[in-house]
């Protein structure tokens, strides 16, 4: 069965916002992203208490450390039973190898489904002035790339990138390399705080295999009514 492209950001400070919203989409519908906010607020009770729902829950947490701590953070993700978590590409490739092996080693000790392990790239907050205040001369466009690449050499399933990048990253490593996107905004809503926006039509057009879409579902009257809303705009795609 297709799996619906839309990941609905709960970006709640507990879990009373985050369950409300819950309770009125439907899983079949979507899956549920996780952030750090929510996740330090109510730990992994919570996910646990979304996928007993049947929710597929994005567990976002961008670990980034030495090896053996990510390695270890990716392994008790795992045993949560997330369907994805993510890392950050600029850990760089052992950090990224650690990580790919525990996912596949717990899952296999634990005879779960294999999680989607993704690396981001360069937030979508992020402009080319913000990297080079950090060193980093290139275009976001460039460091997404190289960052991207490095992530599919250590077996990393795909990367959160910016739909501006989604071509170039189809073009570059394969149609299997999962795109997932932020800063997803339907026509007419506000960008609040991202920088690198589309509307989900164009995000999927460009190559994307999932779009993060929080507020305008979240706030919205009838969440499940703007979800559907959004999907209608994806036709076929979706």
């Amino acid at each position: 069965m297709k799996i619906s492209p839309i990941i609905v950001a709960l970006d709640f400070p507990d879990a009373s916002g985050a369950l409300s919203v819950a309770d009125r989409l439907a899983p079949d519908g979507c899956a549920l992203k996780v952030g750090k906010e929510l996740f330090t607020a109510e730990g992994p009770a919570l996910v646990r208490e979304l996928a007993g729902r049947g929710f597929r829950v994005f567990l976002d947490l961008k670990f980034h450390d030495i090896p053996n701590t990510v390695a270890q953070a990716c392994a008790a993700a795992t045993r949560l039973g997330v369907w994805m978590l993510n890392v950050h590409a600029s850990g760089g490739r052992a950090m990224l190898r650690a990580a790919r092996e525990a996912v596949d080693r717990t899952a296999t000790a634990t005879g779960r489904p294999r999680p989607h392990l993704i690396a981001v790239t360069v937030l979508t907050s992020l402009r080319a002035s913000d990297l080079a205040e950090t060193g980093v001369a290139d275009p976001p466009e460039t460091q997404v790339l190289r960052l991207a690449t490095l992530a599919r050499s250590q077996g990393i399933d795909g990367v959160v990138c910016s739909s501006r990048e989604a071509t170039a990253l189809r073009a570059a490593c394969g149609p299997q390399f999962l795109l997932v996107t932020p800063g997803i905004r339907p026509a007419g809503t506000d960008t609040h705080d991202q920088a690198r926006v589309a509307t989900p039509a164009e995000a999927r057009a460009a190559g994307a295999d999932f779009l993060v879409i929080g507020r305008p579902i979240t706030q919205a009257p009838d969440p499940q009514a703007a979800l559907e809303s959004i999907q209608r705009t994806l036709g076929r795609n979706a």
